[in-house]
């Protein structure tokens, strides 16, 4: 860009240096030509004069100079002349002219026919000549034309290469792939026929991106959603529940239900598809509504007659409300057709801890949804297993005091976990979080987060985490360090300015910082004009901007380009025995191909085994993070 601005400053002093050369040329060869003229015209009077000294002489001799000599050389305004024969002065003028300096006057010699000679002394001729005021006012009015015709010409020019700027911009914008910024800027740029050219190409490489999005969403759908209620699949939900699960053991609490339809086969006889599609439809549609206030809540179709929910951060409580509302919410729906509208929907829910196995939780579950099916009417059934953590059973009001308690006397902690690249070297640290009660036990960030959601105190916790990265950790080392921010603190206006101030007082800082923001607050809150610009801000301020859980829901990927992320996180769910599901390889390549030419890195979390690292390497992954790559520590102060 600097070089085409230096280009055009080039071309338009080259323009303007040519045009004052030929002026000049022409204006001195004016002059030379006007001097010329003269000279060559006072050279003829003086040949005039030597003719008729000559013809006087035969005529006359040397009398009768005084008669007709004086007023010619009057008019000739000649200073100085004599005319000598044989070397005798026969004539002699001289005339007085102080005005006129010596170096202005011209001598002439000349030797005559008859012995005759002459000197005559002439003021030199361009001297005898003066811009009278119409040639003055004619020559005024010339240079005003030349002036006003050359600043018409200058500005023409520089318009003209004005468009080649632009031309230059959008290029230089485009290769640096701002090509949204590219595609807004003014479309005067000339030549117009380039312009216009890369405005159609702008135009179609983003309905490319877009439909590469659709695309990538489609692979999403056909792969992870049931295709007659367009919730999760079977495969949607077992990737899910792996992700909630370690070795097969769960690593949180929370409640799993699953809903069943008795005598679809028959419903689908006598209602036909159309019709069952429509009462599944309303049923899902119903069970979202009712889903929509948990965060992280898996919904999804199990078998041909069978819905699953789970819903992670639940306490047991919480399940017994849920079940009754989600049953109340199904058996309002118009069931018409239905053989026995009685006894034809049942719910089966199972109660899970953090160390409970998968398979026991889903036959649980199973066991809980024939007891239901036993009492034969609509019911729902809660698989009891008695005693439940004693810090799940916590209510909100003791959370807050905890939560507010460790703040204040800073007991939350950082662990990280090394992110490796395909060369096995460390790429940056993961930042997690930790909290210590006043028994001196940790207490997980699975267990607390939710909480400190509820009661808006996210935005304080991630403020004395961050704190501890910039003035602890990083100090320390030249490592990079990734920070998960949550939605309410990014739209936290006292959090946004407090690290816009440190981080410009430490701005070397900013660039090993990492901002991880969730898809799913991406998706849902992409309107969020407060998020938006939070966003924007960290990125000018020059930290990398990271978002994680993708393939978690069935969403497009046009996103990642907008909001100009620099990483890009697969789910563990997505990872989660990769080499051994065709589906989940398929969502990782068309991921990465519609991320092609863009610079963004794709990192794999959760990687738990050999074969799944390898198998992510073959598909294109950048780096990773897990067990296997390397284990989580504690940070030390």
């Amino acid at each position: 860009m600097q070089l085409t601005k230096i280009l055009t400053k080039k071309l338009t002093s080259f323009w303007l240096l040519s045009l004052a050369a030929v002026a000049f040329v022409f204006l001195l060869s004016a002059v030379m030509s006007f001097i010329q003229l003269t000279y060559s015209f006072q050279q003829q009077k003086v040949a005039e004069l030597e003719t008729m000294l000559v013809a006087h002489h035969k005529l006359h001799g040397d009398s009768q100079l005084d008669t007709w000599l004086p007023p010619l050389l009057s008019a000739y305004n000649a200073v100085d002349f004599t005319l000598t024969h044989d070397k005798q002065v026969i004539y002699q003028l001289h005339q007085d002219n102080p005005i006129l300096p010596e170096s202005s006057l011209t001598l002439y010699q000349r030797q005559l026919e008859h012995g005759l000679s002459l000197s005559l002394t002439l003021p030199a001729p361009f001297v005898l000549y003066h811009l009278g005021w119409s040639e003055s006012v004619i020559l005024l009015i010339g240079f005003i034309a030349i002036g006003l015709f050359v600043r018409f010409g200058h500005r023409w020019y520089s318009r003209e290469l004005d468009g080649i700027e632009q031309l230059a911009q959008r290029s230089k914008l485009i290769l640096e792939g701002n090509l949204a910024q590219a595609a807004q800027l003014p479309t005067n740029g000339k030549p117009r026929l380039i312009n216009r050219a890369l405005t159609k190409l702008l135009t179609d490489l983003d309905d490319a991106h877009k439909e590469r999005g659709r695309l990538d969403q489609f692979i999403r759908k056909d792969t992870f959603l049931d295709k007659q209620t367009q919730i999760g699949n079977g495969i949607f939900f077992q990737n899910r529940l792996d992700a909630l699960s370690h070795n097969q053991q769960m690593i949180a609490h929370g409640v799993l239900m699953l809903i069943e339809f008795d005598d679809v086969d028959l419903v689908e006889d006598k209602l036909g598809e159309s019709d069952l599609t429509a009462m599944l439809t309303l049923t899902t549609e119903a069970i979202t509504a009712v889903l929509a206030q948990y965060e992280d809540s898996i919904f999804a179709r199990r078998s041909y007659q069978q819905l699953v929910i789970v819903v992670p951060q639940l306490s047991l409580a919480e399940a017994e409300q849920l079940a009754q509302r989600v049953l109340k919410a199904c058996l309002a729906l118009p069931f018409y057709g239905i053989g026995n509208p009685e006894n034809f929907l049942h719910l089966g829910s199972a109660f899970f801890k953090a160390g409970d196995l998968q398979v026991q939780l889903i036959d649980e579950a199973e066991m809980a949804l024939r007891a239901a099916q036993l009492q034969q009417v609509n019911n729902w059934f809660m698989y009891d297993k008695g005693a439940v953590d004693e810090e799940i059973a916590k209510g909100s009001v003791r959370w807050r005091s905890f939560l507010e308690n460790a703040l204040v006397s800073k007991r939350f902690f950082t662990l990280q976990q090394a992110v490796v690249d395909n060369d096995n070297s460390i790429l940056h640290y993961e930042v997690f979080s930790r909290a210590r009660d006043h028994q001196g036990k940790d207490v997980r960030a699975t267990l607390f987060i939710p909480m400190a959601n509820k009661c808006g105190l996210m935005p304080q916790i991630e403020r004395q985490i961050l704190e501890q990265v910039l003035f602890t950790l990083m100090p320390q080392n030249d490592a990079t360090y990734c920070i998960n921010l949550s939605l309410d603190t990014l739209v936290s206006r006292a959090f946004v300015r407090w690290i816009q101030s440190t981080l410009l007082e430490h701005r070397p800082l900013a660039a090993r910082l990492i901002f991880e923001v969730s898809e799913d607050i991406i998706v849902k809150h992409q309107k969020n004009t407060a998020l938006v610009k939070s966003l924007d801000m960290l990125r000018k301020m020059g930290a990398k901007l990271a978002v994680d859980h993708v393939g978690q829901h069935v969403v497009g990927t046009h996103y990642i380009q907008e909001f100009h992320f620099d990483l890009v996180k697969l789910h563990r769910s997505i990872v989660r025995q990769v080499h051994q599901r065709s589906e989940n390889q398929l969502f990782i390549r068309s991921l990465i191909g519609g991320l092609y030419r863009a610079e963004v890195k794709v990192i794999a979390e959760g990687v738990e085994s050999f074969e799944e690292w390898q198998t992510l390497k073959i598909l294109g992954v950048s780096a990773a993070q897990g067990e296997y790559l390397a284990q989580i520590t504690e940070t030390e102060a």
